[in-house]
């Protein structure tokens, strides 16, 4: 009788633990799975920012590129004018 009894809570404890062990399984899971969608949630924001940073650089270039036509223009003139004015000083003796 005496091994009845223990064989019934032997098993009544291995179910006991193998109930603990699949609740603490799924909470477990259930952190490392909110975790996960978090970080992607997270990397997907990212790459976004990193689009627009790149849409943000491509109008950037394309503004300074239309830009630099106009200071180059301005620019030429001043650049014959400052070959003259090198050409002055060399003729100026230095003290």
């Amino acid at each position: 009788m005496n091994d009845v009894i223990n064989s019934g809570a032997l098993n009544l404890m291995s179910l006991v633990v193998s109930l603990v062990l699949l609740v603490v399984g799924l909470v477990l899971w259930f952190f490392i799975n909110r975790a996960s969608s978090r970080t992607n949630e997270q990397i997907e924001l990212l790459e976004a920012l990193l689009d627009q940073q790149k849409r943000q650089n491509a109008l950037l270039r394309r503004l300074c590129e239309a830009n630099e036509p106009e200071k180059e223009e301005a620019s030429q003139p001043t650049k014959a004018k400052e070959k003259e004015d090198d050409d002055f000083i060399r003729l100026v003796a230095e003290r």
